[in-house]
């Protein structure tokens, strides 16, 4: 398509968001702005983009913190491997590049938790490499444009694609075209309501033209979801309560939650509640009700069952290596899964 890049890149300097990691082409904060929104939109990542460049301003303050600091410092994000695996990769360059951040996308590419769209962006933002980003903005302003029913999600889809877009990719600027783009589909060139009645390629556009632009993309494999059943032992006294680390390798490695049992969708509760009482010789006063957590292949379904005991019970559990016991005000300062924390902001609300 002629002139595709100069169209696509006046419409960006008329219409791009103002946002933090647009205004440098350091080669961390980029990366890190990048790990931040993968899964995430922008209002979301925002806030937490500007909390780690406050709280570890150089990539060898993220390299020296500890897991559990990191962890803390992006609760409430989720996909909780992106935080473990930077800290992986600062360490590998603090301690295996000289903290010197690498500027060859190949390179870039080697990195832990960093793939080819990634490796695209840090290696044109930072280093005005020509290497065209691709990520689902890209693929539906592409799908759309050339009006392309090949699924995304075949290696035929995704080789087609990467051949258009490096056709596309100017030499003289691609990290302000690649920026472009993923603009333009982020705020244009939407999934479902996109503006195409002003768009500044509604005469070529030829899923417009064909009457297809609200079936492009194509996917040919759908999601299968995961449904879970997760029942979760608030065990604590007026002081105390208890905490268990999760470390196998599934969701929320490494973070803190309840003494967590898991179960079958079929299983009866108020079984549940009486073993509860005759395990904890305690009288629990209610069935809670189940709160659903969706991520993106597993729906979590939670249930918080409230038993209330003595200090002995507590120092037992806490004789193993599985459990610890913590003071109630000091528990927010562990890194929990965010049903954790919703349940505790529901519990404070109602204590009030």
């Amino acid at each position: 398509m002629d002139n595709f890049d100069l169209s696509i890149l006046k419409w960006y300097r008329q219409n791009k968001r103002n946002l933090p990691w647009r205004n440098t082409n350091n080669p961390y904060f980029i990366w890190l702005s990048e790990i931040i929104l993968q899964q995430t939109r922008v209002d979301q990542g925002m806030d937490y983009y500007l909390k780690f460049i406050n709280n570890f301003p150089t990539i060898q303050h993220l390299a020296n913190a500890d897991e559990q600091t990191i962890l803390s410092n992006w609760q409430g994000l989720g996909y909780y491997s992106r935080a473990r695996n930077l800290h992986a990769t600062a360490k590998e360059i603090t301690f295996n590049h000289n903290g010197n951040f690498p500027n060859k996308y190949e390179e870039i590419l080697k990195l832990k938790g960093i793939g080819p769209y990634t490796a695209a962006a840090i290696s044109s933002f930072s280093f005005n490499l020509v290497h065209p980003v691709v990520d689902g903005n890209v693929f539906r302003v592409l799908t759309r444009i050339f009006d392309i029913d090949t699924p995304i999600d075949t290696s035929e889809g995704i080789k087609l694609i990467y051949n258009i877009a490096n056709k596309l990719i100017p030499t003289n600027e691609p990290g302000e075209y690649n920026q472009a783009i993923m603009e333009f589909g982020a705020i244009h060139c939407t999934p479902s309501q996109p503006n195409c009645n002003n768009c500044i390629f509604s005469n070529q556009c030829k899923a417009k033209i064909n009457g297809t632009i609200l079936h492009r993309p194509i996917k040919s494999k759908k999601t299968v979801v995961k449904k879970r059943y997760f029942h979760y032992l608030d065990i604590s006294n007026k002081v105390d309560t208890i905490l268990h680390k999760r470390t196998d390798e599934d969701i929320w490695k490494h973070l803190f939650e309840f003494p967590l049992i898991e179960k079958n969708q079929n299983d009866d509760l108020q079984l549940i509640k009486n073993q509860l009482e005759k395990k904890f010789n305690q009288q629990i006063l209610s069935i809670p009700t189940a709160q659903k957590h969706v991520l993106s292949h597993q729906h979590i379904f939670t249930y918080f069952w409230q038993i209330k005991l003595n200090n002995s019970v507590l120092e037992t559990l806490n004789e193993t290596d599985s459990f610890i016991v913590v003071h109630k005000d000091e528990i927010i300062k562990y890194p929990l899964p965010r049903v954790i924390t919703k349940y505790l902001e529901n519990i404070n609300k109602i204590d009030n």
